[in-house]
């Protein structure tokens, strides 16, 4: 792991395999003495703990990804390469993001600027970002706000930080950082230690649990760390599959489309590349970068959350889910996968190995999600629709609702009185939407607000169909 300046090169710190399996990253590195990297929220929520870490790219042989160090467990990145705020520069010897933060007025207190400056050193060496035309949420520099989605600041305000991340030129040619993405990532290291494993392939993993039924499984540990965090949950034994290569394979056919379960969202994204429309409006508001930079599909659908937001999406693509135990392989489709309040029929032993998305898709798509924040927040209400309309009329209809039951749902009468109607007079249908499901008063919405934002989002979406 590396923490000191890179100029000259960054020293590497040994991971000390004595450490118990919940020590995050973000403990060892304090304890390490790289105190840069801050506990804000302890959830992902506010992005103090930011770090850059050396992933697999997928234009480059290497990507700088900003993770949130307060919830990856440190023995999951035994092996990997780990540059914090201190690693990107000095005081004599500024790293560019640092500099234009300093001039810009982008820091006061600073407790949360060392998150901020690797996440936006992330962005700073993305491959493929130049300049053109500013919008709203992207700068002449090609710079894409969005990369601080996850980072929050409570007392300097967001303009000067915009301003700094906005006046960033590209890497300089002897960048080191900068070069160091044409090399090859490092492979995942195996590891087994007591608590914790990282299994060299699906067959180990699969050994693993059947020797630890009571196990817990992660790959981007954004369910996980927070339970340990916040909840001081100590699992009897870690298993870390988010580099599995069975896990991370993403494929596109006449037939179907197959994304493996570790791939993260952000991965997800830009692997697909627009093969799936659906996913594209729902993608950007699950959470932030920082947090789809760790997630998966096959840890938001694993942990049967009825919030989940991918699990709507996927409803209305009539997906499915293949999961392998040593016994073999089994599709189940998602709809019959959620049996109750953070239920599934996945057994002990049993992991999620890919989601099968059939083709073609629907021809119209639309997802809403209603929450507090735009983004990086937990949504009230989710609602994903997928349609063929022919000649005005609408044949075939799947709608996956989230926040309104004990489960993920299919909104089944919604999509009875939809088929033979003409679209986008959706009225009487939204009508029938705002009756499904058992919404619950809870602290983030009332049962009846989450009643009229079932039939409010179904007009929202037929209002701004997506031709898929």
């Amino acid at each position: 792991m590396r923490g000191a300046p890179w100029r000259p090169a960054p020293t590497p710190r040994s991971t000390p395999h004595a450490v118990p399996a919940h020590t995050t990253a973000l403990d060892w590195l304090r304890e390490a003495g790289l105190v840069g990297a801050k506990e804000g929220c302890a959830e992902g929520e506010c992005g103090a703990c930011s770090v850059l870490v050396a992933r697999p790219g997928t234009t480059t042989p290497t990507r700088w990804t900003a993770l949130n160090a307060c919830l990856v467990p440190v023995l999951a990145l035994d092996g990997q390469e780990v540059v914090t705020a201190e690693g990107l520069g000095t005081p004599d010897d500024l790293h560019p993001v640092q500099q234009e933060m300093a001039v810009r007025g982008g820091s006061q207190c600073g407790y949360c600027t060392p998150g901020f400056v690797c996440s936006m050193a992330a962005e700073f060496y993305r491959p493929g970002r130049a300049p053109g035309e500013p919008t709203a949420e992207h700068g002449a520099n090609g710079f894409d706000l969005h990369a601080l989605s996850g980072n929050l600041c409570r007392c300097t305000g967001y303009r000067p930080i915009r301003d700094a991340a906005y006046a960033l030129a590209s890497p300089n040619a002897d960048d080191a950082l900068a070069g160091r993405q044409d090399r090859p990532a490092p492979a995942p290291a195996t590891t087994d230690v007591p608590g914790f494993t990282r299994p060299a392939d699906l067959a180990e993993a699969l050994q693993v649990l059947a020797e630890h039924p009571d196990a817990v499984v992660v790959a981007g540990s954004t369910d996980h760390g927070v339970e340990v965090n916040l909840r001081g949950l100590r699992a009897p034994h870690v298993v870390a599959i988010d580099r599995l290569p069975e896990l991370r394979g993403v494929s596109v056919t006449d037939d179907v489309v197959e994304i493996g379960a570790a791939v993260t969202l952000s991965e997800v994204a830009t692997r697909l590349d627009g093969a799936v429309p659906l996913l594209d409006l729902l993608l950007p508001q699950f959470a932030s970068v920082l947090i789809r930079n760790g997630a998966t599909l096959g840890g938001n659908l694993g942990t049967g959350s009825p919030i989940g937001d991918t699990a709507p999406g996927l409803l209305a693509l009539d997906a499915s889910l293949v999961l392998v135990s040593a016994a073999g392989e089994r599709v189940v489709p998602l709809a019959d996968y959620f049996t109750g309040y953070r239920r599934s029929v996945r057994t002990a032993g049993e992991l999620i190995r890919a989601v099968r998305i059939p083709q073609p898709q629907p021809t119209l798509v639309g997802f809403t999600k209603i929450a507090k924040r735009r983004f990086d927040d937990i949504s009230s209400v989710a609602v994903a629709v997928g349609l063929d309309v022919v000649d005005g009329v609408v044949t075939a209809a799947r709608i996956g609702l989230g926040g309104v039951a004990a489960t993920p749902i299919r909104a089944r009468a919604t999509e009875e009185a939809l088929v033979g109607a003409a679209w986008p007079d959706v009225a009487a249908a939204a009508d029938m939407l705002a009756t499904e499901g058992t919404p619950l008063d809870d602290h983030r919405a009332s049962a009846a607000y989450r009643r009229a934002m079932l039939r409010q989002s179904l007009l929202k979406i037929a209002a701004s169909e997506v031709p898929a």
